[in-house]
């Protein structure tokens, strides 16, 4: 077999197969090349073996070995799956390694019927590569095409795509291209990999000097994940941190490519971007001067929610404060706004004539559960029927609802920063920053988890026990029954933002789905008058309509038909 590896800079490159090493043949482009039989390679490069740049198997950690993995071996039960598009989605997020007590892809299938039955359709499962360590958010990966060995490796992760298939569930996976880990990133041994830095690490070299083969790097990493795992869509981690003064942006370069590739495929395949940028030509077509992406997470929506709900008005949420009918309306707060944390202008506004699906909306997510300094979820700190009346305006509204593993049963598991790194040095490092970070915001050092403790991760991992409990199960039946009706009613999935409005009289708000009328009170009990007599779909605490007034408990929410 033929073992390839770019290493433009090199006078010398070796490949070191199942021990033996072998010289290597420089060809056109930078690369080198060596036919040599074997499974377990490592390139040497001044005297060093080091793993695949493009390894798809590290069955002994980050910085050992390559293994070879052959991806036609694997025998797929998918042949009649066609794909689920991203309109009419309800998306879940979940992390492998605490998403069961087994903490694997094997384990994991065996609660998707849960996910099922809820009325999920997409899962989001967050980043498999391999980084450093068994216990990790994902995000320190340094071998973006190899799956993470602790949770199964590539034929497990195999497995749980083919399950998920087999269920009518489709897959969308976290892949993080915006910078690498600290341990195990040896991109910059063959080549001019990096430029620059970001707030995670090193970033890429994506406009400069031998940029194009570092590009392909990142494009191929996505193309293979949708191909060879019959993955269907990525989440791109922060892209506001992929620096690329080109004038094809590589996200738009991915985007095409990959278009490409669903037509070749004919099933959906769908990009979704975490953007810090405000800016909404990321999921514009690129025949109207947009990447083309499918779709962005929407952070001001969930800022604004979350402030309406619980109150809290530090770091970034003191803008977000009154602010649930705009955003609501609107996507970006910050639309060309000033922005207090940035103490400048951001954003620009979002044409009404996309569709809201394009735009996520959630309640929590990993980011918003696990950057707080105990890591603790919504449901810890605000009252159920608020949690309510938050889970109806996501399920109700026009935007792709998300919801983070666990939240559907309000479930009393934080989920917290952790990590496992082997090296004491940088493990301490670790432990010694994350407490620094949440001192300055007032949290004792004591306070925060030690990220490097395995209780850490046991504390954040689901216990599905809870599922059966009465209150829990209270929660649960409120998700299934709003996943339900909005998928019963069309104008609830509704994506055109052109005809939808929200009204707030006091401390209550409307949302205006074609006939619909979704009636959430954060207050005390209230009356709100509707302009016809209606009848109620679905509510909470009792929430009723007599005649063309809904009345409300406090803390209560209702969909209702109205008549006529």
């Amino acid at each position: 077999m033929t073992f390839s590896v770019w290493a433009p800079a090199r006078d010398r490159v070796q490949v070191r197969v199942d021990g033996q090493d072998h010289e290597m043949t420089a060809g056109d482009g930078g690369w080198w090349h060596a036919d040599v039989e074997g499974t377990d390679y490592a390139f040497m490069v001044d005297g060093e073996a080091l793993p695949d740049p493009r390894s798809r198997w590290q069955p002994n950690g980050v910085h050992e070995a390559s293994r070879v993995y052959d991806h036609s071996a694997f025998e797929w039960t998918d042949s009649g799956w066609t794909g689920r598009p991203l309109q009419g989605a309800v998306i879940y997020e979940l992390h492998i390694g605490t998403f069961t007590a087994g903490g694997t892809f094997d384990a994991a299938v065996e609660k998707l019927d849960h996910l099922v039955e809820l009325g999920i359709t997409h899962v989001e499962v967050m980043p498999v590569n391999a980084f450093d360590g068994v216990a990790g958010w994902g995000y320190d990966g340094v071998l973006w095409g190899a799956v993470h060995e602790p949770y199964g490796g590539p034929d497990g992760f195999k497995r749980f795509v083919d399950a998920c298939h087999g269920r009518g569930l489709a897959v969308l996976l976290d892949v993080v291209y915006n910078h690498l880990g600290p341990s195990g990133a040896y991109l910059d041994r063959f080549g001019p990999y990096f430029a620059g830095r970001n707030d995670w690490g090193p970033g890429l070299n994506l406009d400069g000097p031998d940029s194009d083969e570092v590009r392909r790097y990142v494009v191929d990493n996505a193309v293979g994940w949708l191909r060879d795992y019959h993955v269907d869509g990525l989440r791109l981690d922060a892209v506001h941190a992929l620096v690329d003064r080109s004038a094809v942006h590589v996200l738009e370069q991915m985007a095409s490519e990959v278009d490409a590739l669903s037509a070749g495929l004919g099933r959906p395949l769908v990009l979704i971007a975490e953007s810090d940028l405000n800016d909404a030509r990321l999921v514009t077509a690129r025949e109207a001067g947009g990447y083309g992406l499918d779709a962005q997470w929407a952070d001001d929506l969930h800022h604004a929610l979350h402030v309406a709900l619980s109150g809290e008005t530090f770091g970034y949420y003191p803008d977000f404060e009154g602010a649930l009918k705009e955003t609501l309306e609107g996507v970006f707060l910050h639309a060309g706004t000033w922005s207090s944390f940035r103490h400048r202008h951001h954003g620009r506004p979002v044409d009404k004539r996309l569709p809201g699906y394009r735009f996520l909306a959630y309640l929590q997510n990993h980011d918003q559960i696990g950057n707080r300094a105990v890591g603790d979820r919504l449901n810890a700190s605000v009252s159920p029927g608020r949690l309510a009346v938050g889970a109806a305006i996501v399920f109700c509204s026009p935007y792709t609802p998300m919801l983070f593993m666990g939240e559907e049963w309000a479930a009393s598991t934080p989920w917290q920063f952790f990590a496992s790194f082997p090296d004491p040095e940088l493990a301490e490092a670790v432990r010694t920053g994350r407490r620094r970070e949440f001192a300055r915001h007032g949290w004792g050092e004591s306070e925060v988890p030690d990220p490097m403790d395995p209780a850490t991760v046991e504390r954040s991992t689901l216990r599905w026990d809870e599922v059966g409990l009465e209150r829990h199960r209270a929660v649960l039946e409120l998700y299934r029954s709003l996943i339900a009706l909005r998928r019963s009613r069309p104008e609830l999935a509704d994506p055109r933002l052109d005809r939808f409005r929200v009204d707030v009289v006091g401390d209550v708000l409307v949302l205006h789905r074609g006939s619909l009328r979704v009636v959430g009170n954060l207050g005390g009990d209230a009356e709100v008058e509707l302009s016809g007599p209606g009848e109620v779909l679905l509510a909470s605490a009792e929430a009723k309509v007599v005649g063309q007034v809904a009345h409300l408990p406090a803390e209560s929410f209702a969909v209702v038909q109205l008549s006529g």
